[in-house]
């Protein structure tokens, strides 16, 4: 069994379903929906996909609520058609988390068999609470036959979409204490926002020049969980850029050293920073990336991006995305510019906005980006033959990359849609390109809270698979 749970769904289905439960009168009321599963290393999330509002007369509401078995049995079969499970969503008058009533505890524990014979996934249980809190739990068997299902509370629930809305178990990922590290930070964007950032498992793919001074950020902040996946090892060449490094650290692995680093100066009271030294493309990257909340792309090659991509929408892990791409003209430097955005429900994604082309991924999973003889014969200002992270510009884009992620999770000073940003280093400018939006026939963006239904590393052309 997965060591957590966590419960994730798009902000439009959570608006649809919010709007049904949480009624003008008062009275509580319930609904169904389906969800996909995401497995990760050591997380397992429930993706709702799709909300099943009840028909006239398959519930009644009365100051409390109850349905008839015939809404139950419709929720099974659409989910067995869709290859799904089954989600039981109610409602409660109060603020917060919150916990269940014997009745809820019952009427539960009678769906929780049935849900899993039929559709081999377990029942996940919501509640909101008045104020748009969701709490989550899952309904597990042991496998034992005379074993009844036993309640699993979830870590988290995530609402994505232009803006990151969590709502923790204080119980399983307690309130950072607000210590005096933090003093500054706090009176910025207050102790809510603040403890919204601060429990967070943040995951960082890429540990050069923009991922390391990401991490640093991170870990100053308050951070208590970062993961480092990056396959790579320090070079000699990499000591221009790299701010955990040194010479003495020429052949190590990226993660440990920056894992080291992250211990060293993190402010949080328990920092866990987990490194992974393996590809995003590679099934112990992969599984690592989906244990994640939120996630920073730090990355120069397509098919690291075309798989974030994936996880932005399919997964609904948002990617905080940035690159740089220098101008020349003749062969003659003419300027610099660098981008950042966050890839989400609701955002326009990786590949429609040009920060990557499904040939060159081809091309990648073929070897080529590795084969010298290759890229000698690519012109010059090919983008993959450029070498464009000099520090100043890395620092410029790992700073808007954090502020981007801020303003995704705390929405501080209105900053959680501000779209794709573009930094032009000449004439010194930052340009905000707020109407750009994924092509109409693009699958990937389509494809919202799939999960592991379209699992595979290897990209299909037109497919939205990765």
């Amino acid at each position: 069994m997965p060591s957590e749970w966590t419960v994730a769904m798009p902000d439009v289905v959570a608006l649809e379903l919010a709007d049904h439960l949480l009624r003008p009168d008062g009275q509580e009321d319930l609904a169904f929906a389906l969800w996909n599963p995401s497995a990760g290393t050591i997380r397992r999330s429930a993706l709702i996909v799709r909300a099943l509002l009840p028909f006239d007369g398959e519930r009644e509401v009365h100051g409390n609520v109850s349905f008839f078995p015939d809404y139950f049995e419709r929720a099974c079969r659409e989910a067995m058609a869709a290859g799904c499970g089954v989600a039981f969503l109610h409602s409660h008058p109060f603020p917060g988390w919150q916990g269940m009533s014997r009745d809820d505890v019952v009427a539960e524990t009678r769906m929780a068999g049935a849900a899993l014979a039929l559709t081999g996934l377990p029942l996940v249980g919501l509640t909101i609470g008045k104020d748009h809190t969701w709490s989550a739990r899952v309904w597990e068997h042991s496998g034992a036959a005379e074993a009844r299902p036993s309640k699993r509370w979830c870590t988290a629930v995530r609402v994505v979409g232009q803006k990151l809305r969590v709502s923790f178990a204080d119980h399983l990922r307690p309130l950072p204490s607000l210590r005096e590290e933090f003093r500054r930070t706090v009176a910025m964007w207050g102790d809510h926002n603040h403890a919204q950032l601060a429990r967070q498992r943040v995951g960082i793919v890429g540990l050069g020049s923009v991922g390391s001074l990401v991490g640093e950020s991170l870990a100053r902040m308050g951070v208590g969980e970062i993961v480092l996946i990056d396959f790579d090892r320090v070079e000699t060449h990499n000591l221009d850029r790299l701010l955990f490094a040194s010479a003495r650290d020429v052949g190590r692995l990226k993660v440990e050293v920056a894992r080291e680093r992250l211990l060293e100066v993190g402010t949080a009271e328990s920092l866990r920073v987990t490194a992974v030294p393996y590809s995003l493309a590679e099934p112990e990257g992969y599984h690592a990336a989906l244990d994640c909340d939120v996630l920073f792309s730090c990355v120069d090659r397509p098919r690291a991006r075309h798989i974030l991509n994936h996880f932005a929408y399919a997964h609904l892990i948002p990617v905080v995305d940035g690159g740089i791409a220098a101008r020349y003209r003749d062969g003659v430097f003419r300027g610099v510019d660098w981008q950042v955005q966050v890839a989400g429900p609701g955002r326009p994604c990786l590949e429609c906005l040009g920060t990557y082309r499904v040939d060159d991924v081809s091309t990648e999973e073929a070897g080529k980006l590795d084969d010298p003889t290759y890229l000698d014969g690519l012109p010059q200002d090919q983008t993959l033959k450029r070498n464009e992270n000099v520090l100043p510009y890395s620092m410029n884009l790992a700073s808007l990359e954090v502020l981007q992620w801020v303003g995704l999770v705390t929405d501080a000073a209105g900053g959680a849609g501000f779209g794709v940003q573009r930094y032009r280093w000449v004439p010194g400018i930052v340009e905000q390109l707020s109407d750009t939006r994924c092509r109409t026939d693009c699958d990937v963006s389509a494809r919202l809270a799939v999960g592991d239904s379209l699992f595979s590393l290897r990209s299909e052309r037109g497919s939205g698979m990765v």
